[in-house]
């Protein structure tokens, strides 16, 4: 059985480019809906090559400045994959959240 890490590792590598996820979804996803923050300290230590850049938070903001080595590389990142951002700053959840693996592929369901 994995643990909840290994899960959201899983969930992590199948967020395509142009499409972002919160803690808090991939945390319900994953099974545990109240474990943002353990989600966070997954993404802290995850292993190279992970598209942890894709992970932000549920308001659109991006990352704290240790991760990526600063909020402007993860943005630009992630700008590179098409996403687009708010007047504000924050990323464009309305347009790219990833819905997640089982709608993603069956629509009509909701994770």
């Amino acid at each position: 059985m994995a643990t909840f890490p290994e899960k959201i590792y899983e969930l992590v590598r199948q967020i395509p480019k142009g499409s972002l996820a919160t803690y808090g979804q991939l945390a319900l996803l994953a099974g545990s809906p109240r474990a943002a923050r353990i989600v966070g300290a997954a993404m802290y230590r995850a292993p190279a090559g992970l598209p942890c850049h894709r992970v932000i938070y549920s308001n659109g903001s991006l990352c704290c400045d240790q991760a990526f080595g600063g909020k402007a590389i993860q943005r630009q990142m992630l700008e590179e994959e098409g996403i687009t951002f708010l007047p504000d700053g924050r990323a464009n959840l309305k347009e790219h959240l990833w819905p997640g693996p089982e709608k993603a592929e069956n629509p009509e369901r909701l994770f």
